[in-house]
């Protein structure tokens, strides 16, 4: 799940808050459907989890484990 970009940019931006697809979408220049796509596989692989209010669904890191595990990466690409 981390060697794809566009997931990683997409768990990257889900640790600051919980987002919509259309946030994530316009913050990443990606489409929708191609957020909705990798959010799927994020889903599944339980690295994400979605909260539903009315018609929108947001979207955060499943747990501090998760954001742990990213921070970690990050440190370790800036050195």
């Amino acid at each position: 799940m981390f060697a794809d970009c566009t997931r990683v940019k997409i768990m990257l931006a889900l640790i600051e808050k919980e987002t919509a697809v259309q946030q994530l979408s316009d913050a990443l220049n990606i489409s929708m459907s191609a957020v909705s796509h990798q959010l799927r596989s994020l889903r599944q692989s339980k690295l994400v989890k979605s909260r539903r209010d009315g018609k929108n669904i947001f979207y955060s890191l499943d747990d501090e484990h998760v954001k742990g595990i990213l921070e970690m990466a990050m440190e370790h690409m800036e050195e």
